[in-house]
């Protein structure tokens, strides 16, 4: 009777141990499983460090609409959104305008108002927490985006992880340089599109950019998209999103959330 009794003890004591290990062994790969979710919804929004038109003297930065309408989208679905400059620090802010209702939302709330005036330096930047990164436009774009080789690196990393590169107006100055691991740029053979050449010219600023970047994406093998001037334009192509102008940010940002739910099923 003490030898069943013994036994007995020991299974139940057996089946204790098991249930706690099995409980903590769920727990853990709870615990790992949310690590890698949280990773997954990180998207990271670089904008310009770049605060002047050439030599005109004229202020600039990233243009508000296009990193707070892309932002509204994203950051309405759940993903965290990280800000990084070339130069981090506070980034020079263009097209201020609060009688935007999406421009107000996001200035006025609270982290983001600290994450864009106080952006991370790309050596800060771990790529493999990203799910996409995203370029704002903005004319300082143009002086600080396209040879930023660290920028590049992070883009190349995230987009071979098989994350999404994007960009809108003047930010896809920023992939103008991206070269893939087989040595080939990043827009060759993919259709792109960005702020046209005739759209710099009604603005009276062909002269004053470094580039018109139009011809430049072109002269890197891209197939250029285009609609009239300042009328709203989505391009996705291989997980490559770019966006024509101001108007097209929204829609740069509903096309990056579309592209993440199709990657994350």
């Amino acid at each position: 009777m003490k030898k069943m009794r013994s036994v007995l003890l020991l299974i139940v004591l057996s089946a204790g141990i098991f249930t706690a290990y099995g409980q903590n062994t769920k727990e853990k790969l709870k615990e790992q499983s949310s690590k890698t979710n949280d990773m997954k919804k990180k998207i990271l929004f670089v904008v310009t460090s770049h605060d002047k038109k050439g030599s005109t003297g004229e202020p600039t930065g990233y243009y508000l609409s296009e990193v707070s309408h892309p932002w509204h989208v994203l950051h309405g679905a759940g993903y965290e959104i990280d800000f990084v400059s070339p130069l981090g620090g506070k980034a020079p802010v263009d097209g201020f305008d609060l009688n935007d209702s999406i421009n107000k939302v996001f200035w006025e709330n609270k982290v983001y108002r600290e994450k864009i005036e106080n952006t991370m330096k790309p050596t800060e930047i771990i790529p493999e927490n990203y799910a996409a990164i995203f370029y704002a436009g903005g004319h300082g774009a143009m002086w600080d985006f396209a040879d930023n080789k660290e920028l590049a690196t992070i883009a190349t990393q995230i987009y071979e992880n098989n994350g999404i590169v994007s960009a809108v107006c003047h930010g896809p100055a920023g992939l103008v340089n991206i070269k893939l691991s087989s040595g080939d740029y990043l827009v060759k053979e993919k259709k792109i599109n960005s702020f046209t050449n005739e759209e710099e010219i009604a603005v009276k600023l062909e002269n004053v950019v470094p580039f018109m970047l139009e011809s430049k994406l072109i002269e890197r093998g891209a197939k250029f998209e285009k609609s009239a001037s300042f009328q709203p334009h989505v391009t996705v192509d291989q997980r490559v999103i770019t966006g024509q102008n101001p108007q097209s940010a929204h829609g740069v940002g509903e096309a990056i959330l579309k592209e993440l739910n199709k990657e994350n099923k």
